[in-house]
């Protein structure tokens, strides 16, 4: 044996246990066994169509995402007018995407449209009427490019936060996709064990705010709608012993002194009690307005607002510095790890509803993978045996070949993380067609130099010389074909895509080199002339 016929072999022994150790953790046998220990832990993921999951159609709120835009262009609108000058009462926002503000100095309309033209082009003046007291009395609604550009932003910026929830949650492969002509967001999470709490996860806004408390109101009197201006009746949450919560009134500032668009990390972490509770972080801003707010506000309660309800309103004992805060609101460690899970990955930028939800059930994954399996089990034994009875020894070699590239595609599903769908099960069939013609391509090849007179030796060499980059050239179109499918795919597509790749990568390695591999051994121990069974 020489010295490259050696290293060949023990590259390809190589690939071959790592192939092993990538596929036995997907095999319930081996799963339970001292053996899984010292195996990689990734395994073959299945599709929502092999392995059941959930489908969610969710709708997104855009206007409501406007509307709260349009609070927040009032407010920037009115303190940039009060930097120049310009003095503007709050503004509101009305019905039907339109803002109200009121310029107090008729005097200053000039000044006002200035800041208009040059800060807020995207705002179209829709009336304009003078009021009592020499003011003006401004309507405005934002321009329709405007309008569309928002609803794209707020679909691209709903799509990534939950996909970042998903993430974190552990859903492996999920598909998300926009439908920006209806606002609505397609999401399918394969093998979810838990649906019902990843519907949670994904239709929390998350809007969290600080609001300080107002003990002075009379509770009675504030159920009963008479709450003082710039204070709103809201409800306190408060866990039960069996599990259920309570909610007592409260009321709280309208005004939020902080947000959670601050927040850098948040993790959940036990008390004393073994409570669990979550730990936030703020980026520098947020430490030092937090520092601000604790400092201005000792002995009063600060009321911790998630989605319109408090979670906790604990009394400042002193002033919090170091830029980290935390939520104890009577949680279980699910609910704590949810509400971090959430807060780490940003809010929503509109409430979303779902739309429809629909339950693949396993049965029906079960069904499909038994078929498919079955349909690649007989499609190749038939290619088995017809390369075995037509072309003899050879016929074993592409037999042994197309074993070990099966092997090592889904060695290579397991190792990249891929997900295995129907779509992929038909790559993977492809694939073995793929690379049964590679082996024919190669045979011919090698059966025709036989023709010409060269021995067996000779012509295998001559064979695999002339064959390999035929076979390169057509496999290489392929793997074009595949990436784009993948870059422009989505779901099963891009599945179908990854198998592909990997089939092809994995084909053009075993037919071309450990084939090769094959006949150098055979021939090796045989004599130089010896005929060759092709």
């Amino acid at each position: 044996m020489n010295g490259s016929l050696r290293w060949r072999i023990i590259l390809t022994l190589v690939v071959l246990l790592l192939g092993a150790a990538y596929v036995l953790p997907s095999l319930p046998s081996v799963q339970k066994t001292a053996l899984s220990r010292f195996l990689p832990e990734d395994k073959i993921s299945l599709g929502l169509d092999l392995k059941g999951g959930i489908h969610l159609t969710l709708g997104v709120d855009v206007k409501k995402a406007l509307d709260n835009t349009l609070v927040r262009v009032g407010d920037d609108l009115r303190a940039v007018a009060r930097d120049e000058g310009v003095m503007v009462l709050k503004p509101k926002v009305l019905g039907g995407d339109k803002l109200e503000a009121i310029l107090l100095k008729k005097e200053q309309q000039q000044a006002l449209e200035e800041i208009l033209e040059k800060q807020f082009n995207y705002l179209n003046v829709e009336s304009k009427v003078d009021a009592q007291g020499g003011k003006i009395k401004y309507v405005f609604t934002p321009s329709p490019e405007y309008k569309k550009f928002f609803a794209k932003q707020t679909l691209d910026q709903a799509v990534k936060t939950i996909r970042n929830r998903i993430d974190e949650f552990g859903v492996s492969e999920p598909d998300i996709r926009k439908q920006q002509s209806s606002n609505r967001i397609l999401v399918q999470l394969p093998g979810l064990n838990d649906p019902e709490r990843a519907i949670k996860i994904i239709g929390k806004t998350a809007h969290l705010e600080f609001k300080m408390v107002d003990d002075s109101v009379d509770m009675a009197k504030a159920e009963k709608g008479l709450i003082p201006p710039g204070r709103e009746l809201t409800v306190i949450r408060h866990r039960l012993a069996d599990g259920s919560y309570s909610e007592k009134p409260i009321v709280v500032r309208s005004e939020a002194v902080l947000t959670g668009d601050y927040i850098t990390d948040a993790q959940t972490r036990f008390d004393q009690f073994n409570q669990p509770y979550v730990s936030m972080s703020f980026n520098g801003r947020g430490g030092k307005i937090f520092e601000r707010i604790t400092g201005e506000n000792v002995k009063k309660r600060m009321a911790i607002v998630l989605d319109g309800k408090v979670y906790s309103a604990p009394v400042i004992q002193d002033r919090i510095s170091g830029g980290k805060a935390s939520i104890t609101g009577s949680f279980s460690t699910d609910e704590a790890h949810d509400l971090a899970i959430v807060l780490r990955a940003g809010s929503l930028p509109a409430p979303v509803k779902i739309l429809e939800q629909r339950t693949v059930g396993p049965s029906l994954g079960q069904e499909s993978i038994s078929k498919g399996v079955t349909a690649a089990v007989v499609g190749s034994a038939l290619v088995l045996i017809f390369m075995l009875v037509y072309y003899g020894f050879a016929g074993l070699v592409a037999d042994i070949v197309l074993v070990i590239n099966v092997l090592l595609i889904l060695a290579g599903l397991a190792a990249f993380g891929a997900t295995l769908t129907l779509p992929g099960l038909a790559g993977i069939i492809l694939t073995i067609g793929m690379a049964v013609d590679a082996n024919v391509i190669i045979f011919e090849r090698i059966r025709e130099e036989i023709r010409r007179g060269l021995t067996a030796r000779a012509a295998v060499g001559e064979g695999y010389s002339r064959a390999t980059l035929t076979i390169l050239d057509a496999n290489l179109t392929t793997v074009i074909a595949a990436v784009i499918l993948y870059q422009f795919g989505t779901g099963p597509v891009r599945g179908f895509a990854v198998t592909l790749t990997l089939g092809i990568v994995s084909s053009m390695f075993t037919a071309i080199f450990v084939s090769r591999i094959l006949f150098d051994l055979y021939n090796s121990k045989r004599a130089a002339d010896a005929p060759l069974s092709i």
